[in-house]
This record gives C-alpha cells, structure tokens and sequence, in this order.
C-alpha cells in the first residue's frame, strides 16, 4: 500500500492528523483548527486516504473528502481502540495514529458515506424519538406530582388525557398546583403534536421513494420501518448478502466457539440498535397475523412461523422473523425486486431437493 494514509481524530473545534506513508511510518502529526483543517485537507494529494471515526460529523467530512478527491473511510470507534499503542495513555494524537493504522487493515471493514438526504430523512426519526422520550418524561411527572395529592390514574396516555379535564375543574386542589397543571398539559400536547408532525413527514418520504414502497408489502414493515432502513441501507449494495446486512443490525447470535464445539449465545445487539427495534417491533405483527389467518389462507412464510412456533420461545421467535424479515429486505433493495411470498421456490437448495425426490430409486 503505497498510498498516503492520514488518521483524524474528529472534534468540534481541534482535529489531531496523523499522516503515515505507504510503509506505515509517521510522516507528520498536527493539531489543526476547524477551518485550518478544511484548508489542509485541500492540499492533500488526490486518492490520499483519510479515515476517521464514525462518530459525530463524520458523514460531513467524508463528502467534503469525496468533493476533493480524497478517498475517505469511517471506522466504528471498537475497531479502532485494538490499535492504540497505549491503552493507559489516551489522547487525540494517539487517537488519530490508532485510526491510521486500522484504515491500513486489509480485512477492515469501514462504514457506508451517508448522503445528505439520508442524513436529513433520519433526522426526522432522531428527532421522533426525543419527542417520544420527552413526552414519556412529561407524563410521568404529571402521574407523580397527582400521586402527591392523592390522585393515581391507570398507566395509559387515553386515561391521563381524559383525567386531566375533570382534574384542572377540581376545587379541592390549590389554585396555583392547577395552573402549573394545566402548563405541563399544554406542553405535552405540544409534543404530541410535534410527533404527528415527525410521523407525517416520514409517512411523506415513503409515499416518494419507490424502495419504501416495495419493502412495505412485507407484514410487518410499515413507513417508519421502511423509511429507516432505506435511509440507513440505501440500496443495500454495501452488504454482500442478507445475512452480513443482519449481522450489522445486530439479529444473529454471539458466538463462542472453539475447538470445534459451536457455542451460541444471546443475539448481539450489535449495529443499529433503531432498526434492531422496528424490525422486532414489526415481527410482533408478522406473528399475530399468522396466528389469527386460517391454515388454508396463510402464506408460505405465515406457515413457516406457525411452525416455528412450536419448536421456540415467544422471544426467539420475534428474532428469528425479524432476521428473516432484514435478509428480505437487502435482497429486494439490492436487487431491485419487488416482494414475492415464493420467491423460496427458487432457491438452489429448494429446487435441488426437488430435483432428488424426483428421482426414481434404483432398483
């Protein structure tokens, strides 16, 4: 490898740069300010390679690499800690000279470059998801402070909202504990209707983008999950099959083997743990319509996890669709197909089965 590698160590304001030559050896440390350091990236050497941590900014300066001729590459932040000389002495410059040497890997594997519009789709579920935590946050300080004076309410955001009209008319509660009352209810409207808001805005980016459209004929796959992935994934062309694209969300087991002996352990939660969510969230509703379709409706894939089933736990289950559900998705963003319940059939395994039952047995 003879092309120039340079480690950044990403910050708001100071980058730590390292610089190694095609023979790994150090060629230049500096520590740049933000705009020093966009300057300096200019007068690198073009096809030189810049690896940063995938952290916080990281898919911005990727581009602004791309848009220079660089060729960027984001590693996630536990490959990069193997390669820092000292485990007790971290610090930025040790940082960027561990980035270096992983991005010189032959077997590293590095993170996609998200492009403006994807990063700006998934904004719109990040921002979704502090909404929900905010307003989960808003809720139960009303519950405690009405356990206080005595009033409990049943768990649901239905009983609250109904509660809290008869509770603010109540003259056996303090004046001043009412209008403070009444200002947390506004503001938990507020919130709600900024995530009505967040919900129509991703339910508008999966109406417009045909990928959307084709992965949301899958059970169990709606807007919000269908918007996710294809933001997240793109076309999928990064992974090399369904499994490695599972993998990355975290669905299969971790592994401990050794010796020969296969030892599977809990899945590894690994990847992106919002579309670990939805996924999950979304073989819920794969496995309730299989429960409730008559045997002589169900699809193939209804069948398979009527079956699966009986053979598991409530839990692995929901694991097991959803993985199933990841692999199906990359083939039909990777190969641009629509969904199709017998697409099984066509398997090499499955027509090769086929093919020995019918075969006669030799006399």
């Amino acid at each position: 490898m003879n092309t120039t590698t340079v480690g950044v160590d990403l910050a708001k304001l100071i980058f730590a740069v390292c610089m190694l030559d095609g023979n790994g050896r150090v060629l230049l440390r500096r520590e740049l300010r933000r705009e020093a350091f966009a300057e300096w990236l200019a007068q690198l050497p073009a096809g030189a390679i810049v690896a940063m941590e995938a952290c916080s900014g990281a898919h911005y300066w990727a581009r602004r690499c791309l848009a220079l001729g660089l060729q960027p590459r984001l590693i996630a932040a536990q490959f990069v800690t193997p390669f820092r000389k000292s485990r007790r002495s971290k610090n930025d410059r040790n940082d960027a000279e561990a980035v270096a040497t992983a991005a010189r890997q032959g077997n590293m594997r590095f993170v996609a470059v998200k492009t403006v519009d994807q990063q700006a789709r998934l904004s719109w579920h990040r921002v979704r998801e502090g909404y929900k935590e905010e307003s989960l946050k808003v809720t139960n300080r009303i519950r405690g402070l009405l356990a206080e004076f005595g009033v409990v309410l049943a768990k649901s955001h239905v009983a609250l909202r109904r509660a809290l009209v008869d509770i603010l008319e109540r003259e056996d509660l303090p004046r001043e504990f009412v209008e403070m009352l009444q200002g947390l209810r506004e503001h938990w409207q507020q919130i709600q209707a900024r995530l009505r808001m967040c919900d129509q805005r991703i339910e508008t980016h999966a109406l417009g983008d045909e990928r959307c459209r084709r992965v949301r004929k899958l059970t169990g796959v709606g807007a919000l999950t269908a918007d996710a992935v294809v933001a997240s994934v793109g076309n999928g062309c990064d992974f090399k099959h369904g499994r490695q694209m599972s993998a990355w969300i975290g669905l299969v087991p971790q592994q401990d083997s050794s010796g020969g002996h296969q030892r599977l352990g809990p899945i590894s939660c690994s990847g992106d743990a919002y579309l670990r969510t939805l996924l999950i969230q979304g073989a819920r509703s794969s496995v309730q319509a299989a429960n409730r379709v008559t045997p002589e409706k169900a699809t193939p894939e209804q069948i398979w996890i009527r079956q699966l089933a009986t053979r598991l736990s409530f839990g692995k289950l929901l694991v097991a669709v959803a993985n199933k559900h990841a692999r199906q998705i990359w083939a039909m963003l990777a190969r641009g197909e629509a969904y199709d319940p017998h697409a099984w059939l066509r398997h090499p395994m499955t027509q090769r089965s086929a093919s020995r039952k019918s075969v006669p047995a030799a006399a």
